[in-house]
C-alpha cells in the first residue's frame, strides 16, 4: 500500500497561508512563522473590531461633553433631559450636530433643559 502524502492539499494550504501573510517583514514570510503570526493577527483583529466601537462611543461622548459645557449644562443632565423628552438621537448624530450644525444642537440642548425635572435642574 502506498503512503499518503497529501501533497496537493498541503501545498494549497501553504499557499493560502503565505498569500495572507504577504507584506509581513523578515522571517514572517516563511510558512511556520507566517502561520503563528496569522493566528495572532486574527485574534487581534477580532478583539479590535469590538474595541473600535467602544473607542468611537467614548470619542462622541467626549465631544458632547465639551459642547454641552459650552452651553451651560453637563453631559449627564443633557442626556437625562433628552431621555425625559423622548428624543431618540444617538450620540454619533448628536456629536456631528454639535460640530457641523451648532444652531440645531442649541435647539436640542434647549429641549433637554426644558424637559429636565425641576429637582434635577436645581442640583
Amino acid at each position: 500500500m502506498g503512503r499518503a502524502t497529501y501533497g496537493a492539499a498541503r501545498h494549497r494550504r501553504k499557499v493560502r497561508i503565505l498569500k495572507e501573510a504577504r507584506g509581513l517583514r523578515g522571517g514572517r514570510s516563511r510558512y511556520r512563522l507566517a502561520k503563528e503570526v496569522l493566528v495572532r493577527s486574527r485574534a487581534t483583529a477580532f478583539r479590535d473590531r469590538r474595541r473600535r466601537k467602544r473607542e468611537f462611543r467614548a470619542l462622541w461622548i467626549t465631544r458632547l461633553t465639551a459642547a454641552c459645557r459650552m452651553r451651560g449644562i453637563s453631559y449627564s443632565r443633557f442626556i437625562f433631559g433628552l431621555t425625559q423628552a423622548d428624543v431618540m438621537i444617538n450620540r454619533k448624530m448628536l456629536s456631528e450636530m454639535a460640530i457641523h450644525a451648532p444652531q440645531d444642537f442649541d435647539a436640542v440642548v434647549d429641549i433637554a433643559k426644558k424637559n429636565m425635572p425641576k429637582s434635577a435642574a436645581a442640583a
